[in-house]
């Protein structure tokens, strides 16, 4: 029999899992898919969080962008990888780690593509870190900040499928595929390496 407090922690667990969360996503390469990743992209975006709030939506978000220091080179990251600062990572409080984004800089209308790899940035008003070399083709170095619109194209969803986003309402179907593979890839389950003989 459940004592008071367990039964109290089973429904706070299960009220948190959020409804869409429980709802099967279509297929990436669906017309379903894309039509939904049409209206999330025609939803305003979503306000950056102060704490760390991972959000399955696929809502678009606007706040500022930053980039790496250069001492956060080959730091572990919040899904276990080093950080390098001429890949094409990010860090997100609001992405699940896994997720593909395009990531705008709204100064200049350049785009680029990220995967999310780590937590952060923990300044209000931040919605995404990226790595040097993303800053670079943004051409947000000299500055270090710049407003930004970060655009999910893929997010991997609790039940291990992988949902499309408002930044696949944009994209060709070979971006999206290579996204998915991507979320994929970043999302499978770690196998042990083997010990040296």
């Amino acid at each position: 029999m459940m004592k008071n407090w367990q039964a109290m922690l089973m429904t706070g667990l299960v009220s948190a899992i959020p409804v869409a969360a429980l709802a099967a996503s279509p297929p990436p390469d669906s017309a379903a898919a894309r039509q939904e990743a049409e209206r999330l992209n025609s939803l305003p975006p979503i306000a950056p969080p102060n704490a760390v709030h991972v959000d399955h939506s696929g809502r678009k978000e606007k706040g500022r962008g930053s980039f790496y220091a250069p001492h956060f080179a080959n730091r572990k990251m919040a899904d276990g990888n080093r950080m390098n600062p001429n890949s094409n990572m990010a860090a997100s409080k609001t992405l699940p780690l896994g997720s593909v984004a395009k990531v705008t800089n709204l100064d200049n209308d350049k785009t680029a593509t990220v995967k999310i790899e780590d937590r952060g940035p923990y300044v209000n008003g931040r919605v995404v870190d990226l790595a040097p070399k993303v800053a670079g083709e943004l051409n947000m170095k000299e500055k270090g900040t710049a407003p930004v619109e970060v655009k999910p194209v893929t997010l991997p969803q609790p039940d291990g499928s992988v949902k499309i986003g408002a930044g696949a309402a944009g994209s060709s179907q070979q971006e999206i595929q290579q996204a998915v593979t991507v979320t994929r890839e970043l999302t499978a389950p770690k196998v042990a390496e083997t010990a040296e003989r």
